[in-house]
């Protein structure tokens, strides 16, 4: 029960960070962003983090750990934020909660037990996938858009996967408040510094109130998600990743986005897959 409610938590605080990342990516460029996310994350978690105190099964092993959890969710948002700048919403978001799908397949090499027919489950969702990256619009412009989107959701989908596996490794030996802090420090030290020498960390006031939200759901996604993972990695990643379907509604309702039949079936499979592979895992 705790990594299911762990996983949706995360779900909703990860939905309102890639819809509030939609709009800020039209404003600043995705680097930008990912610099200001990162930094708002890092004032908030690091005095948590010291106030814990360093843990004391911290090790070599944990170190590993930290350092794919950071680098994983860093590259993840840079595409996730990429794609938002072309794509849309509703596209990107289906194809990026795979996630825990690929979150559960690394559990399991690892160990992990899927329940019978999860294997059925997860070739549903990738040809989901497939599906949802296929354009049919009239315009070259936006089948080489919605194709790009598609690409650079799937290569944060996979490294996403890497980093929620890694995360809840750490939220279960050092913690929920050190599981939250590697990406905020991976991201400060190699995205937002380098980007503020270069004087190429471009901010916009109106970007401003999007890039807030982002950057505190993406915390309390993060921290919700490893307090699940302490009771069940698999579970809890792929409930988490029910935020495509939050997003999805929202986006058609708010936003007016609309996706070709083709990719309606796709995102409709992924939906379907991901839920299907929480419940045989549940």
């Amino acid at each position: 029960m705790l990594a299911i409610l762990g996983g949706l938590g995360a779900a909703l605080c990860w939905a309102g960070a890639i819809l509030a990342a939609s709009r800020a990516t039209r404003l600043i460029d995705p680097g930008s962003l990912l610099a200001s996310v990162m930094s708002l994350g890092l004032l908030v978690t690091a005095p948590i983090a010291a106030l814990s105190g360093v843990p004391d099964d911290l090790d070599a092993g944990s170190v590993g750990w930290l350092a794919v959890s950071g680098a994983g969710n860093v590259v993840g948002l840079l595409c996730a934020y990429s794609a938002l700048r072309v794509g849309k919403v509703s596209l990107v978001g289906p194809i990026t909660s795979t996630e825990g799908a690929v979150t559960a397949i690394i559990a399991v090499v690892a160990g992990e037990q899927l329940a019978p027919g999860a294997g059925v489950a997860l070739a549903a969702i990738a040809v989901g996938v497939a599906l949802a990256a296929v354009s049919r619009a009239d315009d070259d412009e936006v089948r080489r858009s919605d194709l790009r989107a598609a690409l650079l959701a799937a290569g944060a989908a996979l490294s996403f996967g890497f980093s929620l596996y890694a995360t809840g490794r750490v939220g279960q030996d050092l913690g929920i408040a050190w599981a939250v802090l590697p990406p905020r420090v991976v991201g400060v030290v190699t995205i937002a510094i380098p980007l503020l020498v270069m004087r190429r960390w471009h901010m916009r006031r109106a970007a401003l109130p999007f890039v807030v939200v982002v950057g505190l759901c993406e915390v309390l996604g993060f921290a919700s998600f490893a307090w699940g993972a302490q009771h069940g990695v698999a579970i809890s990643a792929v409930l988490a990743s029910q935020f495509a379907a939050i997003a999805a509604v929202v986006s058609y309702l708010a936003f007016r986005e609309r996706l070709a039949r083709i990719q309606v079936v796709g995102v409709a499979t992924i939906v379907v897959g991901v839920s299907v592979l929480g419940a045989l895992n549940g």
